[in-house]
């Protein structure tokens, strides 16, 4: 199990436009990576919705990035129709899903990773309540001095 002060594992797989992303693309500013169970799911859609709402103050400090193992196609209506700006990452084989410790029984869990720009997981959110969880993010950011 993954914890604060860990080197983040690897990422390699395809957002929603198919790009194949990696840490090193986002390591400019802090990273937050959230793992969520499935896309157009009410819980899923609030989260998503709560870091667009927030994205341009957040964004100016931290990448956001979601993953979950639905299909790039899926993440793709999914970001259209709810018009997010951030990557939403296709973990179809849940390898990163695995290797984050956020696979859950059937579908991967809701968890986040707060991680800094050297690849330190910094904070880990294992209890999210989607409504609420960008603007814990946002106090969790500036906290940390950012």
């Amino acid at each position: 199990m993954l914890k604060v002060g860990d080197k983040a594992p690897a990422l390699n797989i395809p957002d929603q436009n198919r790009k194949i992303r990696n840490l090193s693309d986002f390591s400019d500013k802090w990273l937050l990576l959230y793992f969520y169970p499935k896309d157009f799911t009410p819980g899923c859609t609030t989260e998503a919705c709560t870091f667009r709402d927030n994205y341009s103050e957040l964004s100016k400090i931290s990448h956001i990035v979601g993953v979950s193992a639905d299909s790039v196609d899926s993440h793709k209506k999914f970001e259209q129709k709810h018009e997010l700006q951030f990557p939403l990452l296709a973990d179809t084989d849940r390898i990163v899903t695995k290797n984050f410790g956020a696979n859950g029984f059937i579908l991967p869990n809701r968890v986040s990773f707060l991680i800094d720009t050297k690849g330190i997981i910094r904070k880990i959110y294992k209890s999210v309540k989607p409504a609420e969880h960008a603007e814990q993010v946002l106090r969790d950011i500036n906290s940390l001095g950012v």
